[in-house]
């Protein structure tokens, strides 16, 4: 028997094709937007992209989800200015590409955790934003590391300054859409 949230998620999935891709868009929109925003934090400022990325994943699903990270992607490639210093193929290619790359399996792995049921419980639905997150900084820091020519220096420069922000928006996003999916299960 599928979960509440699975069956959330599987609603969301099987919508039309135009509410699909308007989904899509909007999700761009709002990732486009996130970036943009730039929390003053110690030890480094930090925007809030991946704070969306997960919520989106967690909240359309695997395939939805993923989908709407490849679009804002596609959308950065070609050169409109949606991530956080601008676009187009240099930025991707740059050091901060795997980071960006890696919002894609994020997104689906943080779906596909909630599809299972991890939405339901409040622990869990933080568990599958780090989860998710994970991916992030897998690509990201390997990326750095052949871009600065030292894993070490990569996990210095480009993971454990980023770590405190991090757990923050991993938190904020389980529990939002722990939130959320609680709030939808007592509406039905």
């Amino acid at each position: 028997m599928a979960t509440r949230t699975q069956w959330m998620i599987d609603e969301w999935a099987s919508q039309s094709l135009t509410r699909q891709v308007v989904s899509v868009l909007a999700g761009t929109l709002l990732l486009a937007l996130s970036a943009r925003v730039q929390i003053p934090f110690w030890p480094v400022p930090f925007s809030m992209q991946t704070f969306v990325v997960l919520a989106l994943g967690m909240v359309y699903g695997p395939v939805l989800g993923a989908a709407t990270v490849l679009t804002y992607l596609g959308q950065g490639l070609v050169g409109l200015p949606v991530f956080v210093a601008g676009g187009g193929p240099a930025y991707l290619a740059g050091p901060t590409g795997g980071y960006l790359l890696g919002m894609v399996p994020a997104a689906w792995i943080a779906g596909e955790l909630v599809r299972r049921g991890w939405g339901a419980d409040p622990i869990r639905a933080v568990a599958a934003a780090a989860a998710g997150n994970l991916a992030v900084y897998a690509l990201g820091v390997s990326w750095l590391a052949v871009w600065l020519g030292s894993l070490s220096q990569a996990v210095t420069a480009g993971l454990l300054p980023f770590l405190p922000g991090a757990v923050m928006k991993i938190a904020g996003a389980g529990l939002l859409v722990w939130g959320v999916m609680r709030y939808a299960g007592k509406r039905e």
